[in-house]
């Protein structure tokens, strides 16, 4: 629901997005923080369906000096997500590696708040990921996987409007990860990424480079069970640019940890719970996320 003029948010979201938000609207193309534990081990050849979900508030917008620059006592961001993935995993070998490919379908719902009477929401299919990945086996415990993902602007977009679930620009996504599982013992996941963000053509607005990290470290403590703590590293690595020229003192800079918690249930499925709070955000908005995600075998 639209509760302002159009010109209003057109010049609230343009503010916002160029004095106090590190890239357009001050989100990724990647949900920082989605992955967890087993997050880089791809499973024996077959199809898998994924789904997460995901609870995130925001009531604060940080500058590029950490302080407070929300616009208001009122501002609040709140997106919920259902997430579904596919995953397939093929017979053939590549570089020594299982050959995978995947594609991920967000279906979201972004309410944002700027100001008493100045609020806006969207709702829908927001912008889909296609993937291939190389996926090693160094030992029962230990995996890596190699991937490449290409990120579609799907997601439904309007320039002159405040909430919107689309980036309008193609980005890739070059990834690297290692877990290790283990029932009884250790465990982690470290998923790192670089974003590389192609320009949003109705605002001639280019994102710059990302780097992230999900991470997750615990202990198998047995019947399925694992606990420890998880989150997420974002480092914004260049400036954005718009229309020529460079956007400066703006770079994104965020890390988020909480308790996280897997279950495996020896049937072939296992799901995992994570919630984290964000900390050290310059230029991005602050809050927290309840992070669900649930495996299983098609």
């Amino acid at each position: 629901m639209r509760t302002a003029s159009r010109l209003t948010l057109c010049t609230l979201a343009l503010t916002a997005s160029n004095t106090l938000l590190a890239t357009e609207g001050g989100g990724t193309v990647y949900p920082v923080g989605a992955e967890n534990y087993t997050c880089c081990a791809l499973p024996p050849p077959g199809m898998y369906g994924i789904v997460y979900a995901q609870s995130y508030s925001a009531d604060t917008l940080r500058n590029n000096k950490g302080d407070d620059a929300s616009p208001s006592d009122d501002f609040k961001v709140t997106a919920n997500a259902v997430v579904p993935r596919l995953v397939y995993v093929t017979e053939q070998q590549v570089l020594g590696g299982s050959l995978g490919f995947h594609t991920i379908a967000p279906l979201v719902n972004l309410d944002v708040k700027i100001a008493p009477g100045v609020s806006d929401s969207d709702s829908g299919l927001g912008d889909m990921v296609f993937g291939a990945a190389i996926g090693w086996h160094h030992s029962q415990a230990l995996h890596t996987v190699a991937v490449f993902d290409i990120i579609a602007p799907t997601g439904s977009y309007d320039k002159t409007e405040i909430a919107n679930i689309g980036r309008n620009h193609w980005a890739a996504q070059g990834v690297y990860g290692v877990s290790r599982m283990d029932p009884t013992g250790l465990n982690f996941g470290f998923k790192g990424m670089w974003t590389v963000n192609g320009e949003n053509s109705d605002t001639h607005y280019t994102d710059g480079q990302e780097l992230i990290m999900d991470y997750a470290l615990g202990w198998g403590i047995g019947n399925g069970l694992v606990v420890g703590a998880g989150g997420y590293l974002y480092q914004q690595i260049t400036d954005d640019e718009q229309n020529g020229a460079t956007i400066k003192d703006n770079r994104g800079k965020a890390m988020a940890i909480g308790p996280s918690i897997r279950f495996d249930s020896g049937k072939g499925w296992f799901a995992t719970v994570k919630y984290t709070q964000e900390m050290n955000v310059r230029n991005r908005a602050e809050g927290n996320t309840l992070w669900l995600k649930a495996v299983m075998p098609l």
